[in-house]
């Protein structure tokens, strides 16, 4: 498994361990980098509208179509850090 790999695992464990709660962009922001470096571009029917959340999450990730999982993930990771330091 590559160092980046590693890393992103990490990361992805570190970031239920934060003291507080992020808000709700930044948590946006995590699961669609996390979504994008664990799985590629945005896959699936889009929630209905009235599934607020589940909307707000698939067109977050739907707006980093075309970044390549490795950029995803080294973005998450730093996000990660940034929220842990």
């Amino acid at each position: 498994m590559s160092d980046l790999n590693q890393a992103f695992e990490q990361a992805a464990k570190d970031v239920h361990a934060l003291a507080e709660r992020p808000d709700n962009d930044t948590l946006l922001k995590l699961y669609a980098l996390y979504k994008q470096g664990a799985e590629g571009d945005v896959k699936g029917d889009k929630p209905g509208f009235f599934d607020f959340v589940g909307t707000a999450k698939y067109e977050a990730w739907g707006k980093l179509k075309g970044t390549s999982q490795d950029a995803a993930r080294q973005q998450y990771i730093a996000l990660v850090k940034k929220l842990t330091a």
